[in-house]
């Protein structure tokens, strides 16, 4: 399987922050590595084994324990499975699947049937916003419910603003290795602070081959094939897929959605207030 670290001691820095987010977690945890035609695919398993499965699926760019840090309660009511995206900075090894296709649906799919998991609630973050409708649009059955973040695969935002703000100031970075720059790209993504961001991105820039593919959006035929309730979240201040026009596109295309809330003063990477706010509708507290 391919690497997509550039260089052994790359790959060991990367995973050595990994780590060290993780073990600040303080959680208990149980480690899987689960074979797929697509790679060996690490999840990061927490939670009562009694409690319904919950799979979730992290941004691009990122790992599981993140995706665990910004929604901590969900296991306090559902057997989470918090799996590392293939061709991430992470553990997974694997092939980077196609974003034109369903992949990556046939992908999860492979997980949720060697661990043999059905009823399945899916919550996944802007590029596992697309992961999960691609999961959907190839094999919906193993499916309870879906959330879904700032997703990826439902609109773009202007193509202008994002090379502007966002990768002409990560591309001077990867020449420069001036902090700056990175600071840049995680101010206009980031609604708050964000003490791990730095450091993580500041490795991947320089040492990860990161997928530079064009971002697709959902069809009408394919969002209409759709039948399990989907929630929405979409942040005002999304520079990457904006949440009013994202709101408005999922109301005509996705017969399945559920409800679709806009979080006024968030970012593409939204604040703990409304991360908390996404846990109070998955855990049916709102």
């Amino acid at each position: 399987m391919p690497s997509f670290f550039k260089s052994e001691a790359a790959k060991q820095d990367i995973l050595a922050l990994y780590d060290k987010k993780l073990a600040e977690l303080g959680i208990a945890y149980e480690e899987l590595t689960v074979s797929t035609p697509f790679g060996d695919t690490h999840i990061l398993v927490t939670g009562d084994p009694a409690n319904p499965p919950l799979v979730l699926l992290h941004g691009s760019n990122g790992c599981a324990p993140i995706a665990l840090e910004t929604y901590p309660k969900l296991s306090s009511q559902y057997r989470v499975y918090a799996v590392d995206v293939l061709a991430q900075p992470n553990k997974s090894d694997g092939i980077r699947p196609s974003m034109k296709d369903d992949t990556y649906g046939q992908w999860v799919n492979a997980i949720l049937e060697e661990l043999e998991l059905n009823e399945v609630t899916l919550a996944g973050f802007s590029f596992g916003g697309l992961v999960i409708l691609k999961t959907l649009i190839h094999n919906e059955s193993r499916i309870k419910e879906a959330f879904l973040a700032a997703p990826v695969y439902i609109v773009n935002g202007n193509p202008f603003k994002a090379l502007w703000n966002i990768f002409i100031p990560m591309r001077r970075y990867m020449k420069t290795k001036k902090q700056e720059y990175v600071e840049r790209v995680i101010d206009v993504l980031f609604t708050e602070r964000d003490n791990f961001a730095l450091p993580f991105l500041s490795q991947v820039f320089l040492y990860f081959d990161m997928d530079f593919s064009p971002l697709p959006i959902i069809s009408k035929r394919e969002a209409q094939g759709i039948e399990t309730p989907i929630t929405l979240f979409a942040a005002k201040d999304d520079i990457l897929f904006p949440g009013e026009k994202m709101i408005k596109r999922a109301r005509k295309l996705l017969p399945s959605l559920r409800e679709a809330i806009l979080f006024e003063e968030s970012k593409h990477v939204q604040n703990r207030v409304d991360n908390a706010r996404v846990e109070t509708y998955i855990l049916g507290e709102r």
